[in-house]
């Protein structure tokens, strides 16, 4: 019996010494017991931090709603006043007794004096940076925190008075934060301060993990060549055991001798027959998990985990016969690039992890594969790239410079590669990320919109030099030495101005919109990128609403007016609709009919820039949503909900595009597949009139190659024989289908339509089947119901069911409002 209780004994002690001790780092969050006030009062109020000064006063009634109404210009005091935030906490144990102790802000908003313990610590000048400041000899068990944030306008005077010009787009240029917090043709003027994001408190012993960097060294079908570069603190330790493992399995295990100035090593590994990452239209986005841990004999000081997906993405801008290429190109294949433009989502920054969620199913529903981070907005949080990542969504990512030129001297520059290194290096081991961009539209701005006029030779050069360091040496050394994505100075590289836009580079085409080109212009003038085009169109009448505090849709209300910010926004609105719809006399129809003409020109363009695969190989239309209820260029509003563009798109994306045109007595029918194997099927093409006769059709089997674009059949139309306002052309192919019209929209002779709805409850809202006696154009469906509708603004084929779902949580049972280009045509006989 000893013998035995000496074995159990030996026994424990052995598991006891192989027991693993865990010294990592101890991270605490300070994110409660937060005051705010202006320094001109002497009354605290509870804050919300992470925040701003616009929403605490907002819940705190304090101020009205800046989104709503005319507001927006009753609260611009806000932003002339200084604010000070403060909150006290008590430090345990486990943070006082580390060696070290940092604390971090991730983000205030912008110049701001912190004090720990009444000791100036910090003072931050850029809402784009991290900092993160030791404070082991501050810090004690009772502890107040302080951040006394400045009015930008105090800031930007200073630099105005020190510089030897004016720059051009005035105050904003100065000052690293959301450009369009001063104010833009789609959002207010709410120029925003607060602590915007977490303050945390890290404290360690010997050890330190800053950063584990994933990249490709190599790629095959049986093998992916990949290095960890691991960036450390390390005190007192000579050797480190790095432990790297691959979906939980450890891969490699490898003895570190630490040198005493060492801030990085390389852990080389390989992946065996990879799954590699897709963009979700091709493939899987497939990531792969995978850890990094840092430990002395069982002693473990630090562990880091990321989701990785293995793929190889660069811009390829060789020369051509007629310019330059620009493409993607992905896991070696050239990818055509569908999407749209993103700005922040909320101007007081009050979006949530579950809207933003719905943001990126949204665009994946309408089958994007790229979104463009506009470098007037914000560097987005690691959630938004993660869902990117998710979602298999590449992300073309602007540096935040928009629409201005900047300054050049010394502390500007210094201070945008500090910002530079850290957004880099934060976004890095995202597989979304597909470009570096340096700006948007600087280039464009100083070469053709006016800024060199009235300027000495001199001051010409300077700005230009001051821009060419900011460009063309800071922003992409920063982007090669801590990356390997590509880097791209100015989006676009030529304005419309220039004839080169067509041939070479990316183009906004601003011809349609602020030039007043019919639509048409984007089928005869394509270019190799469209990373802008588009058109405004009204909210949804939920937003309208909203806006307005109505119950009704009143487009001549005053407040509704104010969400208006560009000049001549409503008038080329109904411009555009005077040509090529009826002009309703009622708000209803008419923010209807707004969105169909939104809609008609933007799909018109992608579909003749798909057509042009692979001349053309990308089209992000301007944009995808608001940062408030606002008439804009927007897919989907300020509410979230999806305009007729977003529905249309969604068709005008599909990876199979069957896409027809009318020209010259002509019918064409193009096939445009973006898949990466051929495809093949029966296109059935018929020629019927509105009352749903068929007076011709067509048969053929076709087969595509993958990844191009074809013209599959032509049909000369007699015009003797038919009426061209009372037929359409329907073709499908696959799961696809498209309706030809062979005459603008208004001038279509549509005959009233006796619908039916048939309405089934289902688990998760209701099915629709609809059908008609005649062809319906454009059915839209609404309710007062809250909801999503599956498909809407579709075409109804006469004595062919239709089954839409409508998705809602609501136990209300919903009546739902009818609109079509019918009812607008036939009210407009009864004038």
């Amino acid at each position: 019996m000893r013998k035995f209780f000496g074995l159990l004994f030996i026994l424990c002690l052995s598991l006891f010494s192989c027991k693993t001790d865990y010294k990592e780092t101890v991270e605490i969050t300070l994110d409660t017991n937060w005051e705010f006030k202006s320094t001109e009062d002497s009354v605290w109020d509870n804050a919300v931090v992470p925040g701003n000064v616009f929403s605490d006063l907002k819940r705190l009634n304090k101020i009205p709603d800046p989104l709503v109404g005319q507001n927006e210009l009753d609260v611009q005091w806000v932003s002339e006043k200084e604010w000070v935030y403060k909150t006290s906490f008590i430090m345990p144990d486990s943070i006082l007794n580390k060696e070290h102790v940092v604390l971090n802000f991730n983000g205030i908003d912008t110049y701001a004096n912190v004090y720990l313990n009444d000791s100036l610590i910090l003072v931050s000048n850029n809402a784009f940076r991290s900092w993160s400041v030791p404070v082991k000899r501050i810090i004690k068990r009772q502890n107040e925190l302080r951040v006394n944030i400045e009015p930008t306008l105090r800031h930007e005077d200073n630099f105005k008075k020190q510089s030897e010009y004016e720059l051009p787009e005035g105050a904003r240029v100065y000052t690293r934060k959301p450009q369009f917090q001063y104010g833009w043709d789609w959002g207010p003027k709410l120029n925003l301060s607060g602590i915007h994001k977490g303050i945390t408190i890290k404290a360690w012993d010997k050890v330190k993990l800053n950063d584990v960097y994933v990249k490709v060294d190599s790629l095959s079908t049986e093998k992916a060549f990949l290095e960890a570069q691991v960036a450390i603190n390390v005190h007192d330790v000579e050797e480190l055991d790095a432990l790297l493992y691959v979906n939980d399995k450890l891969i490699t295990k490898n003895s570190i001798v630490i040198n005493s100035k060492q801030e990085s090593f390389i852990i080389p590994f390989t992946v065996n027959n990879p799954k590699l990452w897709w963009t979700h239209n091709l493939g899987d986005p497939y990531r792969y998990k995978i850890s990094v841990k840092l430990q002395e004999n069982k002693t473990v000081y630090a562990q880091h985990e990321l989701m990785y997906g293995i793929r190889t993405v660069k811009l390829v801008t060789n020369k051509d016969d007629v310019g330059e290429k620009f493409y993607f190109e992905l896991n070696g294949e050239p990818i055509y690039m569908k999407g749209a433009n993103y700005i922040p989502q909320h101007s007081l920054n009050e979006n949530t992890k579950i809207q933003t969620e719905q943001l990126i199913k949204d665009a994946k529903k309408a089958n994007m594969n790229m979104l463009r981070v506009w470098g007037g907005g914000v560097y987005e949080s690691d959630g938004f790239y993660e869902l990117c990542d998710q979602n298999g969504i590449l992300v073309w990512q602007d540096f935040m410079f928009a629409c201005a030129m900047y300054p050049g001297d010394k502390s500007f520059l210094n201070n945008v590669k500090e910002e530079a290194v850290y957004q880099v290096k934060r976004l890095r081991n995202h597989a979304s990320i597909a470009l570096w961009c340096g700006n948007n539209e600087s280039s464009e701005g100083w070469k053709r919109w006016g800024w060199q006029q009235g300027r000495s030779e001199q001051e010409i050069q300077s700005i230009w030099s001051n821009y060419k360091k900011l460009f063309n040496d800071l922003l992409p050394s920063v982007v090669d030495e801590y990356s390997t994505t590509s880097y791209w100075e100015s989006s676009p590289k030529f304005g419309r101005g220039n004839p080169n836009y067509q041939f070479e580079g990316d183009a906004h085409d601003w011809w349609v919109w602020h030039d007043g080109k019919p639509f048409e212009h984007f089928q005869q003038v394509i270019p190799r990128f469209m990373s802008e085009f588009g058109f405004q169109s009204y909210p949804s009448y939920q937003s309208i609403k909203h806006l307005t505090q109505l119950d009704s849709i009143s487009l001549s209300d005053t407040a509704f007016k104010t969400h208006q910010k560009h000049a001549r926004g409503n008038q080329l609105i109904a411009t555009y609709m005077d040509r090529d719809f009826i002009v309703p006399d009622n708000d209803l129809d008419y923010v209807y009919t707004s969105q169909l003409v939104q809609a008609r020109g933007i799909t018109m363009g992608i579909e003749a820039q798909r057509s042009a695969k692979p001349y053309c190989m990308g089209s992000l239309f301007w944009q995808l949503n608001d940062c408030w209820p606002v008439v804009s260029w927007s897919s989907i509003d300020g509410l979230g909900e999806w305009k007729a563009l977003h529905y249309k798109v969604k068709r005008s994306f599909d990876n199979v595009l069957l896409s027809m045109g009318y020209a010259n007595d002509k019918v064409v029918v193009t096939l445009v597949n973006d898949n990466l194997e051929p495809v093949s099927d029966t296109l059935d093409i018929q020629l019927r009139d509105f009352y749903g006769n068929v007076l011709w059709e067509k048969e053929k089997y076709i087969s595509v190659r993958s990844n191009v674009s074809e013209t599959i059949y032509e049909h000369e139309l007699k015009k003797s024989d038919i009426k061209l306002d009372e037929v359409y052309m329907h073709a499908s192919f696959g799961n696809g289908e498209q309706t030809l019209l062979f005459v603008s929209p208004k001038l279509l002779r549509l005959p009233e339509a006796k619908l039916s709805i048939k309405t089934k409850k289902v688990s998760d809202g209701y099915e629709l089947t609809l059908s008609s006696n005649v062809f319906i154009k454009d059915l839209f469906l609404s309710t007062h119901v809250k909801g999503f509708f599956e498909e809407n603004f579709i075409d109804i084929h006469p004595n062919k069911d239709k089954v839409i779902v409508f998705k809602t949580k609501s136990l209300e049972t919903p009546e739902f409002l009818i609109q079509s280009l019918n009812k607008i045509y036939q009210d407009s006989l009864l004038k």
